[in-house]
Parts: C-alpha cells; sequence; structure tokens
C-alpha cells in the first residue's frame, strides 16, 4: 500500500510539473544589432539598448502573455559579422524581430536573412536608401532617416543660401556612396555643380590631406557624407585647417551627439536634416529626461528612433495576435505610428516609413540655454515632400 501511495504521489508530482511547465511559454525576443564600441556607438550603441529596454517596460514587459527579451550583438562595423549574427539569432536563439542600428553595409548584409526567415527587420541609424529601394523584401523596414530625405532637405537648404558648387568628403561605404550620389542628384537639379569628392575609410582619425584636397577645389560646399566619429573629426579638422573661413560646411548626415563632441564653437551655423530632436516639445522633452537619467546624454535620433521600433513592433504584435514575421509586417504597414517620436507615420509597401522631418540649424553658443540646446528648428519639412516619391527608390513592392 505504501508503495501505491508513494507511486501516486510522484506520479501527481509529475503531472502537475508538466503542467506548469506547458504553462511557460517561450519569450518574445527582440534582437538588437548595432555597433557598440566604434566610431557609431556614441549615436546609437549602448544608448539604444537602454532604449529599446524602456520600450519593453513601457510596454508592460509582456505581450501576448509571454515575457519580451532583448539580446544584443555588437556588429564592430563589420557587415559578416552581423549577418553571421543575424542569422544565428533567427535559426538558434529564437528571435522573432531584429532592430537594426547603424552601418548600411551591415544592414544591407542582413536584410536578405529577414526575408528568409521571415522575421520583422527594423533599420534605425542606417540611412542608406538602398535598404528600400530594388533589395525591398516585405519584411526590412526603413524607419527613421534616409539619405534621400537627408540630400533633399539640407542640400536644397544650402543651395538657397548660396552654396552653388560643391566638393564631398565621403564614407568609402555603402552609406557614404549613396548618400553623395543623392546630394548630387539634388544639387545639380538645383543648378549646382559638384567639383570633385574624396573617399575616406571607416574610422580614419587624420582628415589633413582631405581638406587639402577640398581646399583646392575652389568649391563653395565642403559636404560631409559621414557620420558619427568621422563627421564630428572632419567639422574639428575644417576648422583647425581653416577650411571653414573659404567653403561652408554642409553635415548630411549629422547627429547631436557629433554636435556634443565638436562644441558649437566650431559647429554654429551647420544645416542638417533630422526626424527628431530632444528639445522639441513637451513629450521629447519628458522622455530625453528619462534616457539622460540613464546615460548621463540625451539621446540621438536614433535611440530615440530604437525605442519608437521597439513599441511599434509590440503594438502589432498586440494587434496581430501572433509573433508570426508575415503577419505582424501586415499590422505595422497598416498601423499609424503615433508616439514621441512621429505623429502618422506611415509605412509604404517597401518598407519606408514616412514622417514628418526638420530642418535644423546649429545654435551659436549665446543662443544656447542649457546644456545640450543645440538646434533651432528652420523647418517642419512634410514626410511625402523629404521622402520623395516612391517610385524614385525602384522598390517592385511599391508598384
Amino acid at each position: 500500500m505504501k508503495f501505491r501511495h508513494v507511486a501516486l504521489a510522484a506520479s501527481l508530482t509529475l503531472g502537475f510539473a508538466t503542467a506548469a511547465q506547458a504553462q511557460v511559454r517561450e519569450p518574445v525576443k527582440i534582437g538588437f544589432i548595432t555597433d557598440m564600441s566604434g566610431v557609431y556607438s556614441s549615436l546609437d550603441g549602448p544608448g539604444g539598448t537602454a532604449a529599446i529596454k524602456m520600450a519593453i517596460h513601457d510596454f508592460g514587459g509582456s505581450v501576448l502573455g509571454r515575457k519580451i527579451e532583448l539580446v544584443t550583438f555588437d556588429h564592430q562595423n563589420k557587415a559578416d559579422l552581423a549577418a553571421a549574427k543575424a542569422k544565428e539569432f533567427f535559426t538558434q536563439d529564437g528571435v522573432d524581430m531584429l532592430i537594426g542600428g547603424t552601418n548600411s553595409g551591415a544592414m544591407l548584409a542582413i536584410e536578405p536573412l529577414a526575408a528568409e526567415y521571415k522575421k520583422p527587420f527594423i533599420v534605425i541609424g542606417a540611412v542608406a536608401s538602398t535598404i528600400v529601394g530594388k533589395q525591398c523584401n516585405g519584411y526590412t523596414s526603413l524607419y527613421a532617416n534616409n539619405t534621400t530625405a537627408l540630400s533633399r532637405v539640407t542640400a536644397g537648404a544650402v543651395i538657397k543660401h548660396g552654396g552653388k558648387s560643391w566638393y564631398f568628403l565621403t564614407a568609402d561605404y555603402a552609406f557614404g556612396k549613396a548618400l553623395e550620389a543623392d546630394a548630387t542628384r539634388v544639387v545639380e537639379a538645383n543648378g549646382g555643380k559638384v567639383l570633385g569628392h574624396v573617399m575616406a575609410p571607416l574610422g580614419a582619425s587624420n582628415f589633413s590631406s582631405y581638406m587639402l584636397q577640398a581646399q583646392a577645389s575652389g568649391a563653395d560646399v565642403l559636404a560631409l557624407a559621414n557620420a558619427g566619429g568621422d563627421a564630428a573629426n572632419s567639422i574639428k579638422q575644417a576648422t583647425q585647417f581653416g577650411v571653414t573661413k573659404k567653403m561652408k560646411l554642409a553635415g548630411l548626415l549629422l547627429f547631436i551627439t557629433d554636435i556634443h563632441s565638436v562644441g558649437l564653437p566650431a559647429a554654429q551655423g551647420l544645416y542638417l536634416t533630422a526626424p527628431w530632436y530632444w528639445n522639441l516639445n513637451a513629450e521629447t522633452r519628458a522622455w530625453s529626461k528619462r534616457f539622460y537619467a540613464q546615460m548621463n546624454a540625451m539621446p540621438s535620433y536614433a535611440q530615440a528612433g530604437d525605442y519608437s521600433a521597439a513599441l511599434s513592433y509590440l503594438k502589432a504584435v498586440q494587434a496581430a495576435g501572433t509573433t508570426d514575421g508575415t503577419k505582424v509586417m501586415a499590422e505595422l504597414h497598416k498601423m499609424k505610428v503615433n508616439d514621441m517620436f512621429m505623429h502618422n507615420g506611415t509605412m509604404r509597401p517597401s518598407g519606408m516609413m514616412v514622417h514628418d522631418m526638420y530642418l535644423m540649424q546649429v545654435k551659436t553658443p549665446a543662443e544656447s540655454k542649457e546644456p545640450w540646446d543645440y538646434y533651432n528648428v528652420v523647418q517642419t519639412v512634410p514626410g511625402n515632400e523629404a521622402f520623395g516619391p516612391a517610385a524614385a527608390y525602384g522598390c517592385p513592392l511599391d508598384k
């Protein structure tokens, strides 16, 4: 009899354990691949991780009764590393969606994998318009910005203020080449001329020879088709070598972290284009103060975009009632995004998220009223005007 009781108790215990295990569902996993330690780390990197965690917290920490987890990876600005880790995330680690940070080359390498494994892939810090061009696939979204909008808004403003002849200092990879090509089209369409360019490797520390070539060109404008630490170093050395006495600088992709690094005396007067700024309104300021409390720095638009992308994805999962990538993407294409990052944002079939952009001008030291108070908003540019017609991108899905 004792044996029977022991056996019955054991079977009941096993049954309860099995039932409990059945109730424990796999977490919903968000992956984040970006530059965590290199030239773009300050504008995304650990700050982007913090922003995504804020979104998970604000959503409530779970969706569809499943805990939300975040896994991250430093791609070191290497496309092969980024692609290998993305495949591992999708096939081995159970990642349901991926947020892509900086470096267009890395993001372009991941893009086909998102389509192959039918996983939503939202790109924030990388801006090459080719991501939503002929390579578009229905699973990738370019969410915050792109080289077309940067060129249309910034280059257009500089030309209107007398910058008719241009010389480019260009990052020697996919992003820089796409940005120069887009800006060249805008310059020429507005009656300007491009007198030449020089290609600089990612992470270059000495720009002196490039500055001499720019000065020798006789151009009105030195256009910086680079970003992050490279853009900051370019501005610093342009000032040191006296380039700014004869040429206007056009920062085609600048982040607030770059301006903070350079300082207002060197950056004042620069025009730039951004989808977001921490000091735009009460909502952006409130969110940014929360971010600042964690990171001791105001957020870049990339970090704010990371937050918005994670939140939009989780809302789409909730609406779809599943993490199935195809169904979630269908919800993302249907929904309008309204949060502290954008208002009435809509996703084209190509994956291009269309929303208002802002033409900014960097303040003088006298105009700045507090730390990180760096921009005057010159103009709000409607999304369709900034990003241009869908047909221009060449994505078959837009047809």
